[in-house]
């Protein structure tokens, strides 16, 4: 099984420099890392660059230009630039466990998407750390909230499995391709903040997906950052509850303009 990676992020170096260091320290790397960039600037290009001479596999940067936040579009994008077969995908603003793609892997089951957990860095370890550079954090650092989601116990990870968790995250998911294929990928009628990842994951359960919960292990740790605009919440919400009270399978404009 070939996993690619994929991180989401727009326009903050210094948490993605977290972020890929965490990639780096993996003790299985993924197959390939697929960064979606929702129209960045030069710093962000230059560090992308950097860590194609670091990471021990492909680093592809998919790029468009900032028009909005954009996030359902740039991932489709990321998503038809991927070469492996499981997905799994996070923020850019969060730092991987190190066991974190060997964890995913092991979980992964066919005919089910992965809804995996996260523990939060509260403002001023974000501050300490995002000046330092050093990803190194765990569940009993000062600073880390919700710390039971960083618990890494991997013995009782199938524990939770068949737990739904209604609070989908897109900062730590993990799909098939095929599956993700199958319903068109991310909506792109739903701009700005909210939803897209629920909106989703109504049309993987429609299509007969089973949604697997991962805990004790494949978790990551959330970076401190201030709200998005929520603008645009209530339409997003609006299409998803359409999609999962519709039975909506697969959306009208999505992945397949880039396959």
């Amino acid at each position: 099984m070939k996993v690619s990676l994929l991180i989401a992020t727009y326009n903050w170096p210094e948490a993605l420099n977290l972020c890929l260091k965490s990639v780096e320290g993996q003790c299985v790397p993924p197959f390939e890392v697929v960064i979606a960039d929702d129209g960045s600037g030069e710093p962000t290009r230059r560090l992308i660059e950097e860590f194609t001479h670091r990471l021990p596999c492909p680093v592809k940067h998919i790029w468009h230009e900032d028009d909005g936040f954009r996030l359902t579009v740039i991932r489709n994008k990321a998503i038809a630039a991927c070469e492996g077969d499981y997905i799994v995908q996070i923020d850019g603003d969060v730092i991987l466990h190190r066991n974190f793609i060997r964890d995913h892997a092991a979980f992964a089951e066919r005919g089910a998407f992965v809804v995996g957990s996260r523990a939060m860095i509260n403002e001023h370890l974000a501050a300490r750390m995002l000046r330092s550079g050093n990803p190194k954090v765990a569940w009993y650092t000062p600073g880390v909230k919700h710390w039971l989601n960083a618990l890494y116990v991997p013995a009782l990870m199938s524990s939770y499995k068949h737990r739904r968790d209604d609070h989908i995250r897109g900062c730590n998911m993990a799909f098939w391709r095929g599956d993700l294929v199958a319903v068109n990928g991310y909506n792109e009628a739903m701009t700005g903040w909210g939803h897209e990842d629920a909106e989703l994951v109504a049309r993987l359960r429609n299509h007969g997906c089973a949604q697997h919960t991962l805990k004790f292990a494949g978790f990551v740790f959330h970076i401190h950052h201030p709200y998005s605009s929520r603008e645009s919440e209530p339409v997003n919400r609006a299409i998803w509850l359409a999609a999962r009270d519709g039975k909506s399978i697969r959306c009208e404009k999505g992945l397949d303009q880039y396959l």
